[in-house]
């Protein structure tokens, strides 16, 4: 993996011409994301963050500058390779194939190396050490690489260029003001700099068969004693309340985090993502933890569940064996092979404890997903620009929307479309949060603390009964309190 000759090692199987690629099956994603093939996350070494200060490559390597016009105005060379690595995951390839088919068309002398790998960092990590990283990067999965450290040590292009650009679709219109509302800030890490482009735009909650909930004449539970009722009812019936990817327990806070939220007040969320002290001990946390804890307590979690990953949780969910499942709207595309036909896939926001919650019932979590970046040393930094570009305009945005069952960053690109149930659901769900669409950071600022820490050695532990929800706060606001203390590490802050 090594290598910087990749047309035959770097990703075996995967790597093809845009032009002679076909339609593509359906892989995996991530959150965020995130998005995804989720095995623990490869944290990036020592060696790594060395290299990245110091790796080879240099300005004579770049592509040289093409003309810029109204067709080409972020100055293309239109006969310069563009080299494209996206994450297998999800959302599948298709949608970049076709993408990449277009940017072709709009340069016919120029060739474009594509490829698409479930393993970002191992096989990437390398190239970046030696200054010779590919042009356009999607940073998803459980390889995803840190954002923080690549931006810290100016690996990254600041993609401002691209986004006052004008749009691909109206020339009077700039690309930035064709994203959906949080896009831009998402991509911005420390000050102006935009350094990353969320592609995907994912609404996380709980997610659930309609026709299986109306089989227990329930509606879906706004209280945390409805949702007892619920779970009670459905155990009867010998269907578990709940499922999630037991393996990778990341997935739990695409419902607690909005949760806690809902109860506490988004300042709560703020001052965790802030890393701010005793952040974790707020009684909206404590509260949130019970509640979780109650189902594993009451048997409402399916058997085995903690050593279920994310398609084994999600398939027995398919299958009627549990009702609820917290993920993002990925699941959709994800599982498509294993939903049936009368499913009617459904999310939710999650539930929250009582009325006396700070936030309404319809509090959600939903964000900018699929993160996308142009490494600064790529060769041909504006082809990587103008493929997404090309990406972010409302024929792309559809042809993804129509094919893996998601949103784009591009507000819109719905017209037309039969929506899939979950698809519509997750629209409908946006529409009922209004303004109180909360957005964790998370698992963008701090991978490392909210996958392995957070996520497997708290929450994970907890939901196996293995810790009470006293102890798991206690041990992440431990984990908390080390990153904040940790020169190393870069820090952020909601402004």
């Amino acid at each position: 993996m090594g290598s910087t000759s990749a047309e035959n090692t770097e990703y075996p199987e995967n790597t093809t011409n845009a032009a002679n690629t076909g339609s593509a099956g359906v892989g995996r994603r991530d959150l965020i994301k995130r998005s995804a093939a989720l095995g623990l996350i490869a944290v990036p070494t020592m060696s790594f963050l060395s290299a990245c200060a110091s790796g080879g490559g240099g300005d004579e390597d770049k592509a040289e500058t093409g003309k810029k016009t109204a067709k080409n105005p972020l100055a293309v060379n239109d006969t310069a390779q563009m080299e494209f690595v996206l994450f297998d995951g999800g959302f599948g390839k298709e949608y970049a194939e076709d993408a990449v088919k277009i940017y072709e068309t709009n340069f016919p002398e120029a060739k474009v190396k594509f490829a698409a790998t479930q393993k970002i960092q191992s096989t990437l990590q390398p190239r970046f050490n030696q200054g010779t990283p590919p042009d356009l990067i999607d940073n998803s999965g459980a390889e995803q690489m840190d954002m923080g450290v690549l931006s810290s040590k100016k690996q990254l292009a600041d993609l401002t260029p691209l986004l006052d650009a004008p749009s691909y679709d109206d020339p009077n219109k700039k690309v930035r003001d064709t994203l959906r509302p949080g896009i831009v800030e998402m991509g911005q890490l420390d000050g102006d700099p935009v350094w990353i482009m969320y592609y995907a735009y994912t609404v996380y909650g709980v997610w659930y068969s309609q026709k299986a909930l109306d089989s227990l004449d329930e509606q879906y539970p706004e209280t945390w004693d409805q949702m007892l009722t619920v779970c009670e009812k459905a155990k009867k019936k010998g269907m578990a309340g709940w499922t999630y990817a037991g393996k990778y327990p990341y997935y739990l806070p695409f419902s607690l985090y909005p949760m806690i939220g809902k109860v506490g007040g988004v300042e709560v969320l703020d001052a965790i993502d802030n890393l701010e002290p005793n952040a974790w001990k707020h009684p909206a946390v404590k509260a949130c933890f019970d509640a979780y804890y109650e189902l594993y307590q009451k048997g409402y979690v399916l058997k085995g569940t903690p050593g279920l990953d994310h398609i084994q949780s999600q398939t027995a969910w398919a299958q009627g064996k549990a009702l609820f499942i917290p993920n993002g709207s990925w699941v959709e595309n994800e599982s498509a092979n294993v939903i049936p036909e009368d499913f009617n896939l459904a999310v939710s926001a999650p539930t929250g404890i009582d009325s006396s919650d700070k936030l309404p019932f319809g509090t959600i979590w939903a964000s900018g997903g699929e993160p996308f970046i142009v490494p600064a040393k790529g060769k041909n930094t504006a082809g990587g620009m103008e493929q997404l570009r090309i990406m972010l305009s409302e024929a792309s945005s559809k042809n993804f929307t129509s094919k893996v069952k998601s949103l784009t960053a591009y507000n819109g690109g719905t017209d037309g479309i039969t929506l899939t149930p979950g698809l519509k659901s997750g629209v409908a769900a946006l529409e009922k949060a209004g303004e109180n669409v909360v957005n964790p950071r998370m698992q963008d600022w701090y991978v490392q603390l909210q996958k392995e820490q957070i996520g497997v050695s708290g929450l994970g532990e907890m939901m196996a009964g293995r810790l009470t929800p006293a102890e798991a706060i206690k041990k992440i606001q431990a984990f908390a309190d080390a990153t904040a203390k940790d020169s190393s590490i870069k820090h952020y802050k909601h402004q």
